[in-house]
């Protein structure tokens, strides 16, 4: 009888120690996740039912290796917690089994990924080393684990089982048709929401791929084409050069650090050309790999997995395709391999002519996973000079990559000496390895106004994501930002990449509409005189359109948008959502008007649906 065991035997039993242990767990997933916000109590209650129907099933039926049983569910709940805060820290979402599919891209990245971890997160795994370690080597805790082969209770147990479903099903059901994924896994639990999403339904709207049409785009974002278009064909024949400057935020363009100026070359640059300081990145999983994607598509990142690696099965309408069959010869180039984030079949899809990987740029002078931005910039530079001495207009995308997250660049490469209190942080490696990228972007721009091919071509730079992520930010980072912004950093702040185009026979002008990557298709088109008429593009002509709505999928949640009110957050919907101002404050309260809201939700779903319905690929 339980009043007859003493405090002691209870507390060695695996089905209270475990439950306890997973408790602390949830307690630092709540405290880096959730901030701390909401109830603790409410967190450990949505929290707790699926823990202890498991801990009741292996009591039934795993009696035999009890231990074990319970050391190995102990293992794969805290690997699920343990990938919910890394993923938290820097994509800002729940993770969840469709990123499985990015594990291959792990080993690439490791650095990246070890940069994120806090020591202390490595404690979620202490109890299973320890119980680990004492099940090889300690012979008294091996007659202990023996002693607990006891099948529990079965009418107990199997009434646990059932009562602890029933609990978990009605702790999802409120919450099933919530837009925000995050507070999902706050109102549901973690692991509540982990099985709810191999089973929900898409949050797409029910759209017939056949209904997508230019036409229909147009009217759903309420911005027609103009009888005379702005600057049409004022570009005709003239190359296209497009630099993605890796994880490039606007924040960089003029800043100047204890008077030292970081992006010297780009502040040149945003002088003399079309500055556009309101613009956003509309990157997916696949980040570099789908700003590629979505600048030469003009179509929006899927709702699972890397546009590279879902979409790149399909017969894509792209940039590439257009302007060769306008009489353009297409490359890009990028010192990593073409097979990273699946870009040799991205790059067929697209219909590029021809890349230029590390097969060409070779290993000689590493920065992060390749050949610096030097040898990028220098090797590249010679190619396009032949290109143009050949006679036929060119479009050239060239990927920068020495920015690369997490920012430690070689110490041969620092063109800066950063002030004390920038060392050693996050943010001031980032400014260090900026301040190099935009030394080698420098080189750049002398050798392609040497060569001149400069002056031949529309040059459109844009950065291709965030590089300084709010979740990723130390209390020392924080104030680090709050020094450069003179506010708190926010979302907006973080989602914001600049977009810089020089076109010849053109001056500077700054613009200050917002703008996003699905838009520059559309403008280098107009640009170059090549109508997008009779094709399905998501974005608009920056040139000839103020008024935007940017639907946003990842770093946000689903149903967060951009517009030039800022960036809207949905809560469980619309009416419980937050605007993060351009200006950094924040509104507890959704936008005044709907209309943007629901714009942006049908046209991510028309762009899901007319993408899934393409061919597939042939060759």
């Amino acid at each position: 009888m339980l009043n007859q065991l003493s405090w002691r035997k209870i507390s060695l039993q695996p089905f209270l120690f475990f439950s306890i242990v997973m408790i602390l767990k949830m307690v630092l997933v709540w405290a880096v996740v959730f901030k701390g916000e909401g109830s603790l109590v409410l967190t450990l209650l949505t929290g707790i039912p699926p823990v202890w129907f498991i801990f009741s099933l292996l009591e039934t039926y795993a009696y035999k290796r009890k231990l074990s049983a319970y050391l190995i569910a102990d293992l794969l709940l805290t690997i699920i917690y343990f990938a919910v805060i890394m993923y938290y820290k820097y994509f800002g979402v729940i993770v969840t089994y469709h990123e499985l599919r990015q594990v291959n891209q792990v080993s690439e990245v490791n650095s990246s990924v070890f940069s994120l971890m806090d020591p202390y997160y490595l404690f979620i795994f202490t109890d299973i080393v320890v119980i680990f370690v004492l099940m090889l080597s300690n012979n008294r805790f091996k007659a202990f684990g023996r002693s607990l082969r006891v099948r529990g209770h079965r009418g107990i147990f199997g009434t646990g089982q059932v009562l602890m479903l029933v609990l978990c099903a009605a702790i999802i059901w409120p919450f099933r048709n919530g837009m925000n994924e995050l507070q999902q896994a706050k109102d549901m639990g973690i692991i509540n929401y982990e099985v709810y999403v191999a089973f929900a339904p898409s949050k797409d709207l029910n759209i017939n791929p056949d209904s997508v049409t230019p036409e229909k785009v147009t009217e759903v974002k309420g911005n027609p084409e103009p009888a005379q278009p702005a600057y049409a064909g004022v570009a005709k024949g003239k190359n296209v050069i497009i630099i993605q400057l890796e994880a490039f935020q606007n924040f960089l363009i003029n800043l100047k650090i204890d008077g030292q100026e970081i992006t010297p070359n780009m502040n040149a640059l945003v002088k003399d050309t079309y500055y556009f300081p309101h613009f956003f990145q509309q990157v997916g999983q696949g980040n570099t790999a789908d700003a590629e994607f979505v600048v030469n598509t003009s179509l929006y990142v899927p709702p699972n997995g890397a546009a590279s690696e879902v979409y790149a099965d399909k017969v894509l309408p792209s940039m590439p395709k257009t302007f060769a069959a306008n009489g353009y010869r297409t490359a890009t180039f990028h010192t990593n391999s073409v097979i990273f984030w699946n870009r040799d079949q991205l790059y067929k899809a697209l219909g590029w002519e021809k890349y230029y990987d590390n097969t060409f740029f070779g290993d000689s002078d590493p920065v992060a996973f390749g050949s610096s931005d030097e040898v990028l910039y220098a090797k590249t530079a010679e190619e396009l000079a032949k290109y143009q001495q050949e006679g036929q207009p060119f479009y050239a995308q060239i990927i920068s990559m020495s920015g690369h997250h997490p920012f430690r660049i070689p110490e041969a490469k620092y063109k800066m000496e950063l002030p004390d209190r920038f060392k050693g942080t996050l943010v001031g490696d980032y400014i260090q390895s900026q301040n190099y990228a935009d030394y080698a972007l420098g080189q750049f721009i002398q050798e392609l106004k040497a060569n001149g091919v400069w002056d031949n071509s529309v040059i459109v730079l844009y950065g291709d994501h965030q590089g300084l992520p709010v979740y990723s930010l130390n209390n020392a980072e924080q104030k680090l930002m709050k020094e450069i912004y003179g506010r708190t950093y926010s979302v907006p702040d973080m989602m914001n990449i600049p977009l810089v185009m020089s076109i010849p026979g053109e001056g500077a002008k700054v613009l200050e509409q917002v703008g996003g990557q699905s838009d520059i298709y559309p403008t280098i088109a107009n640009l170059i005189g090549v109508s997008l008429k009779d094709q399905v593009v998501f974005g608009q002509d920056l040139l000839n359109h103020t008024d935007n709505v940017l639907p946003e999928r990842y770093y946000l949640p689903s149903g967060s948008f951009v517009t030039e009110q800022g960036a809207f957050v949905p809560g469980t919907g619309y009416s419980d959502g937050k605007t993060y101002k351009l200006d950094g404050t924040t509104v507890n309260k959704p936008l005044e008007d709907k209309t943007e809201y629901d714009e942006a939700h049908k046209l991510i779903s028309m762009s899901d649906s007319y993408v899934s319905s393409l061919p597939k690929r042939q060759d």
